[in-house]
């Protein structure tokens, strides 16, 4: 991991990220989804990149038997945390790397990459992780694997009213022409090194190892955009029908800030 990204991340606010404004809309959609694509618990699933353990423990709650890696040591102390705290429903967590998983081959019945593909800045290593995920599911599995939509910072900067900024117009200029997300100021709120994918590349290198694409999903829909968004209770219902309405519709799949795609093994 490049230095910038254990940086962002050892600042520790990746554990509440997700509980407040719109990113609340990412949480309440992403656990939707994975509910939907999920096979039922008492299924193994492999949280890859799971940061503090929010789905982890999520998910054990629900009966999954969970085992979470990351590469951030502060985010393994949290997700040990939350699983301490919930000793009916542990888990698991321990440092790792999306390109090397210690697992064995065809022990896990998912994988979640809810982090590691937007972090792996090089196709090569992207396609290294996901072959990763290839071997250690069993045959039949998902892959569940999120990553960055080509688009958003130029939507986030156009809501934030960043665009009129020439620091954060070059970084969109950047995202759009390549996907490639630099923060050469560290600008608190715009994000970290990554790679920004465009829907089309996303599925192309969800099949590179030979998966099945099963679906490519907008995941926030267009509620996130929303001036007061999730805080106003009142458009929850709006932001989540809206958000369905859209979620394959492949011209509208860059409006979300967030892509998951579906991904099954079959030999």
């Amino acid at each position: 991991m490049v230095d910038e990204i254990r940086a962002f991340y050892d600042r520790g606010e990746e554990q509440e990220r997700l509980s407040a404004g719109g990113d609340t809309i990412e949480l309440m959609r992403t656990r939707e989804l994975l509910l939907l694509y999920l096979p039922p618990p008492p299924a193994t699933e492999l949280d890859v990149g799971g940061g503090a353990g929010v789905y982890a423990a999520w998910l054990a709650q629900r009966g999954y038997r969970v085992h979470l890696v990351d590469p951030v040591p502060l985010h393994v102390e949290q997700a040990r945390a939350a699983a301490a705290a919930q000793p009916e429903a542990p888990f698991t967590a321990a440092i790792g790397d999306a390109r090397r998983l210690n697992e064995a081959d065809a022990s896990t019945d998912a994988v979640l990459f809810l982090g590691p593909l937007y972090h792996l800045t090089e196709r090569e290593d992207r396609l290294a992780a996901l072959r990763e995920a290839r071997r250690v599911l069993r045959p039949g599995g998902r892959l569940l694997a999120a990553g960055i939509s080509r688009f958003a910072s130029l939507l986030d900067g156009l809501c934030a009213g960043w665009l009129d900024t020439p620091s954060f117009a070059n970084i969109v200029a950047q995202d759009l022409r390549d996907g490639q997300h630099r923060n050469p100021e560290h600008h608190p709120a715009w994000f970290t090194t990554a790679f920004f994918h465009h829907p089309d590349e996303l599925a192309a290198e969800v099949r590179g190892p030979g998966l099945i694409l099963e679906a490519l999903l907008g995941i926030e829909g267009p509620g996130w955009l929303l001036d007061a968004g999730w805080e106003d209770r009142t458009r929850r219902g709006a932001i989540l029908y809206a958000a369905r309405a859209v979620e394959r519709e492949p011209s509208l799949l860059g409006l979300s800030a967030h892509l998951l795609a579906v991904g099954r093994r079959i030999d």
